[in-house]
């Protein structure tokens, strides 16, 4: 059900459709040292992905980091009330329903302080909240980086390549979803200065190292 990709962090893929195309989603988990779990991007809350859960820990953040990663996060809420329900700028707008407790930007919220960084990538169309688990050097990322040359779908496969995504974050889509080009320069070396070497990507295979080089070749065209 899960994979630790780093000691206390961990990831489960899932199929999922965006806009008829199949591109799959990924949660992320992290252990925090008091045992609580920061779950990050929710997926569908099965019975499997509930008892996998409960096997890791007590659910202390349920955070929808960008604005399409939000089907699921209503099950989440209700299964685990006292949780801490984050959504990314804009997302309280777009799912007025979801009543969430807290929204985020670049300020570190203390449930989580000392266990991750953040950054708001607000000049994306999409908007996204980035974090980084300083202790495993693991930057987790919604749609900030994209990667479907790999996908196992044929069709994927080819929007991909018909988009030039080669690569994570690279392709023609990230010079239009890009809005404003300095202060996308600017949240982009913010991430930078992070020491990253693994990248889990929602979409797309995981980077295993060399992290940060390869998000600045993904956006040395700023």
């Amino acid at each position: 059900m899960f994979e630790e990709v780093a000691e206390g962090v961990y990831t489960t893929h899932r199929p999922q459709r965006f806009w008829g195309l199949e591109t799959g989603t990924r949660m992320n988990v992290v252990r925090m040292k008091a045992g609580g779990l920061f779950v990050h991007c929710p997926v569908e809350l099965d019975d499997a992905t509930r008892r996998a859960v409960a096997e890791l820990g007590e659910v202390r953040a349920i955070v929808a980091s960008s604005l399409f990663h939000h089907l699921y996060v209503g099950q989440w809420m209700d299964a685990f009330p006292d949780a801490l329900a984050c959504g990314c700028p804009g997302l309280d707008r777009k799912r007025p329903d979801l009543g969430f407790d807290r929204i985020i930007g670049d300020d570190v919220p203390d449930e989580w302080r000392g266990e991750l960084e953040q950054v708001f990538f607000s000049s994306r169309f999409e908007r996204e909240v980035v974090f980084f688990h300083p202790r495993t050097r693991t930057l987790l990322t919604a749609d900030a980086m994209l990667n479907l040359s790999e996908h196992p779908s044929l069709v994927t496969r080819a929007c991909a390549f018909a988009m030039g995504n080669t690569a994570p974050g690279k392709g023609y889509l990230e010079y239009v979803a890009v809005r404003h080009y300095p202060i996308a320069r600017r949240q982009v070396d913010r991430i930078l200065e992070w020491d990253i070497d693994r990248v889990v990507l929602a979409h797309g295979g995981l980077v295993y190292r060399d992290g940060r080089e390869v998000l600045r070749e993904a956006y040395a065209w700023l």
